[in-house]
């Protein structure tokens, strides 16, 4: 990378910085400042737009931007599902989890989680919802940001200055501004991210020599979502059908990372819209993200690019950037690549500071001031990203993307399954969630843990029986359910008259909502993201 892109990298960190700082400044002093509200939720003021973008946002960091085409190189479309398929499981956020935690007026999902049971409930939620936020959202986002520093600068910087630079600069906005400042930049990174994405995915596309050529020299399977049983890639139709609900409702219907933003709503329609919104931008990383891979799977095969320089193929996107970008536009595309990251880092810092303050100071001192609660937050978020910082450093995945999706299998189940039976099912008791939770969350660390050292018995027996992370965290959530279940039959749960009104009494409930009128009703927009992703599908199956 010339001193001219690294010019426009550098300046636009120090912009993304002041617009953030700047942002909340403002913000602050419109309002008063002080106000934990104004900090953690940003006051309820975010409209669609932002909801959307920040929602985009906060979930494509440069763990989908490197992994998903370091995927693409390696098996095609194949890993594209779990963007499409986010699609669907965003469309449940807008119409039955995002109206109750709108109409709760809760500051947290733990808070939620609370008033449907029981405390103890919401303390192991906001407990586990804290570790994951640290080394899922977080650790992965600064290791991949690093390789991808690395990759395109072209000069090997160690690791630890890698992290550390984005880790400062994403965290110095974050603790400093609060929701409002991580939205407002978020909302920016989108918009600089889709950009260079895009610039990338053509160029790659039309070096390749278009669909013809990718067709040419990228084995069939590579051009498919999807796949058997005996396909190479480990991953057939069947594990993502009954594997990927687990893990994607967890992830954008009960994560405290993702759903602050829609948390922050100025209201119930916004909130709904906002989150479609989201489901039809995540349509687009199958072409701009894992296409490119394959289409530099292409161009290897054509010896447009030397085969060499993807003995890492985690270095896929930066190796595209470098071969085929002039100079000032590598520029910008490393700013958007770098946007990736800070986005997530931001979303996560933000809500562990907000868990720690309502669901574990706030909760044993219900007395504590604004101010405090805001304080306490901001050197949870700093001790977090320290912890996130080291967390970093141990990683070296082999596939990057299927990597943080394998750690989210253990973490998803318990919570998938206590929400979806809190949600839908009055008799799911506060003893029975807690149970959940807590054995659930332990069979998922010490599943997570055989995994990690890579136990002889435990490999073995996956291999033999031919389970993959999907179907583990399938096992995992049919384990909780039978818990839930059993203990809530044996001991059916009390209702106030608080969680009465957080149980839909039948399934067609949330949908008698009226909504805006015209096009941007969210029944209409369901509709028409469920078409939008029966053609992709149709098309690429």
């Amino acid at each position: 990378m010339g001193s001219i892109d690294l010019i426009i990298v550098v300046v636009y960190l120090l912009a993304v910085v002041a617009v953030g700082c700047w942002s909340s400044l403002r913000k602050s002093r419109a309002e008063g400042g002080g106000a934990a509200s104004e900090y953690f939720l940003a006051g309820g003021t975010l409209r669609w737009p932002m909801i959307g973008m920040a929602l985009f946002a906060t979930n494509i960091s440069t763990v989908h931007v490197v992994g998903l085409a370091e995927a693409g190189f390696k098996s095609g479309l194949l890993m594209g599902n779990f963007e499409l398929l986010a699609g669907f499981t965003l469309i449940l956020l807008a119409n039955f989890f995002a109206p109750l935690y709108i109409r709760s007026r809760v500051v947290t999902l733990p808070d939620f989680l609370e008033k449907r049971y029981s405390r103890p409930s919401r303390d192991v939620l906001a407990i586990v919802s804290v570790v994951s936020a640290v080394f899922v959202h977080i650790g992965f986002s600064l290791y991949t940001g690093a390789v991808v520093m690395n990759g395109i600068v072209g000069v090997d910087i160690p690791l630890l200055w890698s992290v550390v630079a984005i880790a400062a600069l994403t965290g110095l906005y974050t603790i400093l501004g609060g929701l409002t400042a991580v939205v407002v930049t978020e909302s920016l990174q989108t918009i600089v991210l889709l950009a260079g994405a895009i610039v990338i995915s053509a160029v790659a596309w039309v070096r390749a020599g278009g669909w013809e050529g990718i067709v040419a020299h990228a084995p069939e399977t590579h051009l498919s979502l999807i796949r058997t049983a005996d396909d190479p890639a480990g991953l057939p139709w069947y594990s993502l059908a009954l594997g990927y609900p687990v893990i994607g409702i967890w992830y954008w219907c009960t994560d405290q990372t993702i759903v602050q933003r829609v948390l922050g709503a100025q209201d119930e329609n916004h909130a709904r819209i906002g989150a479609l919104f989201a489901g039809f931008i995540k349509i687009l990383p199958l072409f701009i993200f894992v296409l490119p891979g394959i289409a530099c799977y292409s161009l290897v095969q054509q010896g447009a690019i030397a085969a060499n320089k993807l003995a890492h193929t985690e270095q896929t996107y930066a190796v595209l950037v470098q071969e085929l970008l002039p100079i000032g536009v590598k520029g910008l595309m490393g700013a958007a690549l770098l946007a990736a990251v800070m986005s997530t880092v931001s979303g996560a810092l933000n809500s562990i500071g907000t868990l720690v303050s309502y669901d574990i100071l706030q909760r044993w001192r219900p007395e504590t001031s604004d101010r405090t609660l805001v304080s306490v937050g901001r050197w949870s978020s700093f001790i977090a990203l320290l912890l996130a910082i080291g967390w970093s450093l141990t990683l070296n995945p082999a596939g990057i993307f299927q990597s943080i999706n394998a750690m989210i299998t253990y973490v998803a189940p318990p919570i998938t399954c206590v929400f979806l039976c809190g949600v839908f099912w009055r008799r799911a008791s506060s003893v029975a969630a807690f149970a959940t939770l807590t054995l659930g969350s332990l069979i998922g660390v010490t599943l997570f843990l055989l995994e990690k050292f890579k136990v002889a018995w435990w490999t073995e027996f996956l291999a033999a029986q031919q389970i993959d992370f999907l179907l583990v965290g399938v096992l995992l959530f049919v384990f909780c359910m039978g818990i839930m279940l059993a203990v809530s039959w044996a001991k059916p749960h009390v209702h106030t008259a608080e969680s009465e009104r957080l149980v839909w009494r039948t399934p067609w409930e949330p949908l008698q909502f009226q909504g805006w009128p015209g096009i941007m009703n969210y029944k209409w927009l369901t509709a028409l993201l469920v078409a939008s992703l029966a053609v992709v599908y149709t098309l690429l199956a």
